[in-house]
């Protein structure tokens, strides 16, 4: 079976090349300015006349047949200090959409106009540079050809001027905010502008991406031609240091939920991170007793699922770079979970608990066009409990690197080691816990030149103290990107002795098939395109056997579609399940609730084979109306087998959102979940409420505040940050969070709203150029 598989993968890897045909590139050349450029907007320096125009934007969405509408004038220059962009924007003032003043805001929220920049013409690692009509900035990292992730937050400077046509702004991005080299050979980057404009529903690029692509994407890149050469980048060296006070206040409990005496605690926190420019490519990030107090709060999740659920860093300091280390592996299988770090499960409580990280480096970056690497390393302290139990100190080391193949593709290679200090700890202390944890891993990923064709072959291999020979995981995908057709398969083999400690490996000891596609149809017919943009079928679906050939789950959605030009969306289904429960289980998780008497009678499902069919509805609306939104409803049979035969689930997953323009958004996510099983086993009526309000009272200020209730872990938890941005990348946080229960409790005199834990945080960050 490998064997073919392997002929199969190889023969479409050999024949790809023979089937990119591209357009030809666009260029566009830049010179140094000869007068001073005044960041104003206006557009009126000499430099601007003498610069090359770039223009004739044309359609990504909703179609990629003709020019867009809403045309766009792009000039370049630069200086000693920085890259200048100057754009015109020809829109009426009156059609402006901007979701708030608020940086960093949502894909697809607001009018933009974007810089995509590729300094090592490698087609899959850049930057991008965004800005909205009221001159709003966003900046992100843009790995695996068109991922962009807008955690990355850096220094640049823009000014915008509004017309009652058109809109103007000029960009100031410091050549020390870039990264790239410098040579005799090398007079040239990849660049390509995009707009998007809500009102139209219209994405357009200066070089054209196919639609079925993101504008972002590096493989549809014009070239920009240095007629003069840029200049060398000279150190670069930023401090960033923090003062933060923290109250916390925990209303203790025991076992039995009896309330003791309350602990509050205040604490003066500092640190600093800096930042070193080793070369212009490659950056040492440093960073001593870190603190994330003001990172956003997760969003909750109601959890049905016999594994464990998985959540995004939000991290600053694990960002930068981050595909580096984290996109190795398969998101069902990740070597490497930055999460991991700074958090830990206590063996004694059951519980995940912070752990103070003490210090770190990461050193990520290009060493030329064909060479990436990454260097991490950080120290956690120890944890002290109660009765003389402790979690030990522990050492985190990551090495990766990455070798550029064809025209942008890679092979790179991971380790990862996690190392425990048993010094001076009590032998409890460390029962059940491993000396260290390992994983090597060697990956080939293929993308071909016009991005239809990509693949991923991967072996890793996990070492630990005693475990088993067969600790590794071996996975082959293969997918194909055409307009009409979309298609994803892949096949991985994960050992049942595999343990990776630092990574997200929620299930071992199985074979795992994925095989999503998608049939997609333009319609010809011009009055049926002014409503349709696009339809088609398609199946999501994975199975899961374990290393006998067993079956043990299958999930089979079978759905219809239509998108409208305005970007709205319904979709139908029949969602078919097949699970085969090795252990008893139930299926409400009933037990993630903290009060006993919700679970105490629960009876769970015997081990068997059980289906579960549902038919399921989902309408997304337009986001060009003020207020938007998105609501899946199902239901049907739910885990019935040859014995139980009357389970039923109904199910509703929704988010609504409104926008007040230009101050912010006010959003609400409802999750409503109705399980009904025979008695004895359970059933149960879940809901998740999240409110959410993000408001900016200026381009410095902005207040985001997240309420949410969740009646399957019978907690309501309130979390409210305040931001004040005082200069470029320097920052004032005051953040609220509170814990309570939202569901009373009677045997034990618990009320809702009854508090868990409070905190209190006031944090001041400060970016310092050396």
């Amino acid at each position: 079976m490998y064997k073919r598989l392997f002929l199969f993968f190889s023969l479409i890897l050999f024949l790809s090349p023979l089937a990119s045909a591209q357009n030809p590139e666009k260029e566009i050349h830049i010179k140094k300015a000869k007068t001073p450029i005044n960041l104003d907007g206006k557009l009126d320096e000499e430099a601007w006349q003498l610069a090359d125009v770039s223009g004739d934007f044309f359609l990504n969405t909703p179609f990629d047949t003709a020019f867009a509408k809403e045309q766009t004038e792009v000039r370049l220059t630069f200086d000693d200090k920085f890259l200048y962009v100057a754009m015109k924007a020809y829109q009426p003032k009156s059609s402006y959409t901007v979701s708030s003043y608020k940086r960093d805001f949502a894909s697809g929220s607001s009018d933009v106009f974007s810089v995509y920049i590729d300094t090592f013409k490698d087609k899959l690692n850049g930057m991008q540079f965004s800005i909205s009509p009221l001159n709003v900035q966003r900046e992100g990292l843009i790995s695996l050809g068109a991922t962009a992730d807008f955690s990355w937050d850096n220094k640049w400077y823009s000014q915008v001027k509004n017309y009652d046509e058109y809109w103007t702004v000029e960009y100031a991005i410091p050549f020390t905010t870039l990264r790239y080299k410098v040579s005799a050979d090398q007079n040239s980057w990849r660049i390509n502008f995009g707009r998007f404009c809500m009102k139209t529903n219209e994405s357009a690029t200066w070089s054209p991406v196919p639609r079925n692509f993101k504008p972002s994407n590096l493989a549809f890149t014009g070239v920009l031609i240095w007629d003069d050469a840029p200049p060398k980048p000279g150190a670069n060296i930023s401090l960033i240091p923090y003062l933060s006070t923290n109250y916390t206040k925990d209303f203790l409990r025991n076992e039995n939920l009896e309330a003791l005496k309350p602990d509050a605690n205040t604490k003066l926190g500092a640190g600093m991170d800096a930042k070193i420019a080793i070369t212009p490519s490659l950056n040492l990030d440093l960073t001593i007793n870190p603190d994330f107090s003001q990172v956003e709060v997760d969003a909750q999740q109601t959890n049905l699922s016999r594994f464990e659920l998985f959540f995004p860093e939000k991290r600053q300091f694990f960002i930068e770079n981050s595909d580096l280390f984290g996109t190795f592996g398969f998101p069902g299988s990740r070597p490497f979970f930055s999460r991991r770090i700074g958090l830990t499960k206590n063996n004694f409580t059951g519980l995940v608990e912070q752990v103070p990280i003490l210090g770190g480096a990461r050193l990520s970056g290009k060493l030329n066009e064909n060479w990436r690497i990454g260097l991490m390393n950080l120290q956690t302290g120890k944890v002290n409990h109660a009765d003389n139990q402790f979690l030990p100190a522990t050492n985190f080391s990551v090495g990766v690197v990455q070798r550029k193949v064809f025209e942008r593709s890679y092979i790179g290679a991971i380790f990862v080691n996690k190392e425990n200090s048993f010094k001076n700890l009590p032998e409890a202390s460390t029962a059940g816990i491993d000396k260290y944890n390992r994983m090597a891993g060697l990956e080939f990923n293929y993308y071909s030149p016009d991005n239809r064709l990509e693949t991923e072959t991967y072996y890793h291999q996990s070492f630990s103290p005693g475990a088993g020979k067969d600790a590794s995981c071996v996975n082959q995908y293969i997918g194909y990107h055409h307009p009409h057709i979309d298609v994803n398969l892949g096949v991985a083999r994960i050992g049942k002795d595999y343990n990776t400690e630092v990574g997200y490996t929620p299930r071992t000891g199985i074979y795992t098939v994925y095989r999503p596609i998608n049939l997609i149809f333009n319609p010809k017919n011009e009055k049926i395109a002014k409503k349709i943009n696009r339809y088609g079928i398609g199946m999501d679906g994975s199975d899961v056997f374990d290393l006998q050939g067993k079956r043990l789950d299958t999930e089979s959605p079978v759905f219809f579609f239509i998108n409208t030009p305005a970007d709205g969306e319904f979709s139908t289904g029949y969602y078919m399940a097949y699970t085969r429960l090795q252990y008893p289980f139930d299926i409400t998780n009933a037990s993630v609730n903290p009060n006993p008497d919700f679970y105490k009678d629960v009876v769970e499902l015997p081990v068997d084979i059980y289906k579960t069919r549902n038919f399921f509805v989902n309408v997304k609306t337009t986001r060009r109306k003020s207020f938007y939104g998105e609501m899946l409803v199902y239901g049907g049979n739910n885990f019935r087998s040859k014995t139980i035969d009357q389970g039923k689930t109904l199910g509703i997953e929704s988010s609504f959102t409104y926008r007040i323009q230009p101050i912010g958004t006010v959003a609400v996510d409802v999750y409503y979940t109705d399980i009904r099983m025979q008695k004895p086993y359970n059933s149960v009526k879940y809901w998740l409420i999240g409110p959410k309000a993000e408001l900016s009272f200026s381009k410095s200020v902005y207040l985001s505040t997240y309420f949410q209730y969740n009646t399957q872990s019978n907690n309501t938890n309130i979390n409210s940050r305040l931001q004040w941005r005082f200069k470029p990348v320097s920052d004032l946080f005051l953040v609220y969070t509170d814990n309570y229960f939202a569901q009373q409790i009677p045997r034990f005199g618990i009320n809702p709203w009854a508090p868990k834990n409070r905190a209190l945080v006031l944090k001041m960050t400060y970016w310092l150029n050396v």
